[in-house]
């Protein structure tokens, strides 16, 4: 049975540019500007939100490399954080003719839509976040669970075994807050016992990290570290309030809290080099681009892949409802943060 969406603005928003698209009028969306060659199999595009630099700059890395490559990629759709925005763009793109399409889905629980593409045969490949159930192509994403690790490992180094720690934790019920959140307790709980960690629900919103933060330095002004699990989420809120505590100390003075994060944005870049935090965890934005692009292109044209490594230094693992591809993801301090190779300092 086919799912029809809640109508939401957004959603008529698809209905107009789906007729729009098919009497040829402008209709002002956000046109990807490829070859425009019809005899290349159509992909669909759907940005998962426009709210933090990672994604702004994944957006941006897909516009260049949809233009370069020239892949006939339908005009891009952003669902907003929004699984009935996302359905409604699905829907769009499937009554467009798309072959294949590339999403984020923020909610993973969206079996239902998988399901009925597979049906149609129209393929999926799923940046940065596994579907939970539902068939997908290939999921392009970095092995989460190394995020926390590191940051693990990183943080109980710098404070020596012992200290007090707060994690933002992105939410639980996604593949991606569970994977980072697991490995980090699993971790710290192996490596560094004597370290007291409070874990913070965040639900990927800076503005609830920062009020939970205030309430935990409150109650232990003697906080040593901070994990925060998405930079560009976590970021400026975690400044801005350690500079209004005057908590904000840079590397090697006395009183400096560590803080490690992940994304690999270039203000976290900036960050590092100015020493207001230690490390982050590059989650790489412009590979995510440029595989989802292949990998949509691939499935469109009916190739196969295995599991195992591949040629561009990552490994593909075998899922119960398809393949990931595990890029690489560097951990980033002060002595590698000009490297680059690092897409944040790449990024316009």
């Amino acid at each position: 049975m086919q799912i029809t969406p809640r109508r939401t603005p957004h959603a008529a928003a698809a209905v107009l540019a789906l007729a729009a698209f098919a009497t040829g009028c402008g209709n002002g969306s956000d046109t990807a500007t490829g070859s425009g060659d019809d005899k290349k199999p159509a992909i669909g595009i759907d940005l998962p939100r426009s709210d933090t630099e990672f994604w702004d700059s994944y957006a941006q890395y897909l516009r260049n490399d949809i233009g370069s490559n020239d892949v006939n990629a339908l005009s891009l759709n952003n669902s907003q954080y929004d699984a009935a925005n996302l359905e409604a763009d699905v829907q769009a793109f499937e009554n467009l003719g798309a072959k294949a399409i590339v999403m984020a889905p923020q909610d993973t629980a969206i079996a239902p839509t998988l399901n009925r593409l597979a049906a149609k045969k129209i393929p999926v490949v799923s940046v940065d976040t596994r579907p939970d159930k539902g068939d997908v192509y290939m999921v392009v994403r970095a092995d989460n669970r190394a995020y926390g690790i590191k940051a693990c490992e990183y943080l109980g180094k710098q404070l020596g075994g012992t200290g007090k720690v707060a994690e933002f934790q992105g939410a639980l019920d996604s593949i991606n807050g569970r994977d980072r959140s697991e490995a980090f307790a699993e971790c710290m709980k192996t490596k560094f016992p004597k370290v007291r960690i409070f874990e913070l629900a965040t639900e990927w919103k800076g503005d609830v990290a920062s009020t939970k933060l205030k309430k935990v330095l409150a109650e232990n002004p003697d906080l040593d570290g901070i994990y925060m699990q998405a930079g560009g989420v976590f970021l400026q809120p975690t400044l801005t309030l350690l500079r209004e505590k005057g908590l904000l100390k840079p590397v090697g003075k006395d009183g400096h809290i560590t803080i490690v994060s992940n994304d690999g944005i270039p203000q976290e870049l900036a960050a590092i080099r100015k020493g207001d935090i230690d490390a982050t965890v590059s989650q790489p934005a412009d590979l995510y681009a440029k595989y989802a692009l292949f990998y949509a292109e691939a499935a469109a044209a009916g190739k196969t892949f295995k599991p195992g490594a591949t040629d561009h230094h990552s490994t593909i693992i075998k899922l119960p409802n398809g393949l990931e591809d595990q890029l690489p993801a560097p951990l980033v301090t002060k002595a590698n943060v000009d490297d680059k190779a690092l897409w944040g300092n790449n990024v316009g």
